[in-house]
């Protein structure tokens, strides 16, 4: 028995890192998955990987910022398996810059991706979720969002948003069943933080009281736990998934 048997899920910019993470997790617990990214061929391996495995799952290409590309992923998802019971708002780009550096058409790319992406994606999944009286929302917010990032105005400015959408929402729609919850994740081990300068890495893992970067198996688990019965009670929260950074 998986704790999301028969239940099925959209996750968004789960081709790859934390979204992928999440993915492969929740297939594993016995969901549905609906592979939502903008890069099609990247959805469609990662899809045909969890079918590999013996999961029901499928690529949809999905641009968050357009309305009738999320509403369409969310209509495949019920029109393939009949329901909607967990949404994952966690596709995202980045476009760093100081204030005086960076371009309005950056600041706007990176709040309609995060910001515009999950509400659109809440509002779509809301709608199925609110005649199934069930659900879970969980919106990928971040550490930034709390404490702001030198060089991430726009970066921290969508993942602040992400917890009053979060919030607002979850009172939206407590009283028709549906969950809405985010996570803060701190400094993560993926592809894009391995980049970094080996002294800011170091910097980075100074501010961390349990002295490692985090996996994104371990926002899987924190996601899986939101999406799951097991916080059937808990609603409008943010997780932070840090390591006790910025407690």
């Amino acid at each position: 028995m998986g704790l999301l048997d028969d239940k099925t899920a959209v996750v968004t910019g789960a081709a790859q890192g934390i979204g992928r993470a999440i993915a492969e997790t929740f297939a594993r617990e016995g969901a549905a998955i609906v592979i939502g990214d903008v890069n099609l061929d990247a959805a469609e391996q990662a899809a045909a990987e969890l079918v590999a495995n013996g999961s029901r799952a499928l690529a949809v290409r999905c641009d968050v910022t357009s309305e009738s590309e999320v509403e369409a992923m969310v209509g495949r998802c019920v029109a393939e398996f009949g329901r909607l019971d967990i949404i994952v708002n966690n596709a995202g780009v980045t476009r760093d810059a100081t204030l005086r550096r960076m371009t309005l058409e950056d600041f706007r790319t990176v709040i309609d991706v995060h910001l515009q992406g999950a509400w659109l994606g809440t509002r779509a999944a809301a709608a199925v979720m609110r005649e199934q009286q069930s659900g879970s929302i969980v919106n990928m917010s971040s550490i930034s969002g709390k404490v702001g990032n030198i060089g991430q105005t726009n970066y921290s400015t969508a993942k602040a948003g992400l917890v009053g959408l979060t919030k607002a929402s979850a009172k939206e729609l407590a009283h028709v069943g549906v969950r809405v919850n985010a996570i803060q994740p701190g400094l993560i081990r993926t592809a894009m933080t391995e980049a970094m300068r080996a002294d800011i890495w170091e910097q980075k893992l100074a501010e961390i009281p349990m002295a490692r970067a985090g996996e994104v198996s371990e926002v899987a688990d924190a996601a899986l736990f939101l999406a799951s019965n097991l916080s059937a009670y808990i609603t409008g929260t943010v997780l932070e998934v840090t390591g006790g950074r910025y407690m």
